[in-house]
């Protein structure tokens, strides 16, 4: 299983990635070792996440969600907060 997920970072910024290990993935983030734009801007919190069943289709939502405007993000991000 992989997932796609975006980060709300310190400075309020969001950040989306995919991962095969979504909490590990956060954790390594937290440690400031996740990647170099969330380094300078921690600690970050998950606020979004999906399951994807193979890499290539996680990828191409990651891609997918990059593209986005922030506000079509916050939306993402509020529709999952109604769901769980």
């Amino acid at each position: 299983m992989y997932y796609v997920y975006m980060l709300k970072c310190a400075d309020g910024s969001l950040y989306t990635g995919y991962t095969n290990d979504l909490q590990k993935r956060v954790g390594v983030h937290n440690s400031g070792r996740g990647a170099k734009y969330t380094k300078s801007r921690l600690p970050v919190r998950l606020v979004y996440s999906e399951e994807h069943e193979s890499k290539s289709s996680a990828l191409k939502r990651e891609a997918e969600i990059k593209k986005l405007t922030r506000s079509q993000k916050e939306k993402l991000i509020q529709k999952q907060l109604q769901i769980n």
